[in-house]
């Protein structure tokens, strides 16, 4: 397992939302939306599932194998959340449980796959960016709602997108990756280009909306959620 390897760039975790904005604009100062990647044997998806009231995170990691996509190994964590949902804050909220259970990996994978944003948020650090500086990974934003931003709607076939900006800077790109369905909201999270974001995005579209990483991590954590609240869990 990872274990205390990780290097952590807090040593502190903010007690309040101002707290936890001015370190939000210190961070995104740090955020490198250039290409700094090795070659790309695994990329992991990664999501929290939460009950709705409730301050417990349910975090689930899925490590995929390329060429085939096929998962090789899934991290999983249940922990008290230490932050309310506070919209623009989510990262404060939900990043204890995603490094419980990066923690406990075997091996760091190559690129990771967030659901939730990345630059494509409104101090320039959504929930990706916030794991790659914390991490020091090459990380993709990829989330399915809107945060900040306009856009006009990309075509409706599979690869087509439209450019995601707000106050003058494209900050993301809106991207179909299934016909018929809404698109997702892709952008740079630390050490990927948009351009590369958006190349592996629509590479793990193997026929759904979620790529296949983000899927399967979520899938993970709703289903360690469910064992959970029945009381099976290990």
């Amino acid at each position: 397992m990872l274990g205390g390897m990780l290097p952590l760039v807090m040593p502190t975790w903010p007690r309040t939302p101002a707290e936890a904005i001015a370190l939000q604009r210190d961070l995104a100062a740090r955020v490198r939306c250039q290409d700094d990647l090795g070659p790309i044997r695994t990329v992991a998806g990664v999501d929290v599932s939460t009950n709705r009231f409730s301050d417990v995170g349910y975090a689930a990691i899925a490590v995929l194998q390329l060429p085939d996509w096929r998962v090789i190994e899934v991290a999983e964590a249940r922990v008290d959340l230490p932050m309310p949902y506070i919209p623009g804050l989510l990262s404060f909220r939900e990043l204890p449980a995603v490094l419980a259970a990066y923690r406990t990996l075997s091996a760091e994978p190559d690129l990771l796959m967030v659901d939730g944003h990345g630059r494509a948020h409104p101090r320039r650090c959504g929930i990706a960016s916030h794991l790659g500086i914390v991490l020091d990974r090459p990380t993709i934003g990829c989330a399915k709602s809107l945060l900040v931003g306009q856009y006009d709607p990309p075509g409706p076939e599979v690869g087509e997108q439209a450019a995601l900006c707000d106050r003058g800077e494209e900050i993301g790109r809106v991207v179909r990756t299934k016909r018929r369905t809404n698109p997702l909201f892709v952008s740079c999270g630390h050490r990927v280009s948009l351009e590369t974001a958006v190349h592996w995005v629509l590479e793990g579209a193997r026929g759904y909306r979620l790529p296949e990483p983000t899927r399967q991590a979520h899938l993970a954590s709703n289903a360690l959620r469910r064992r959970w609240l029945a009381g099976v869990a290990e």
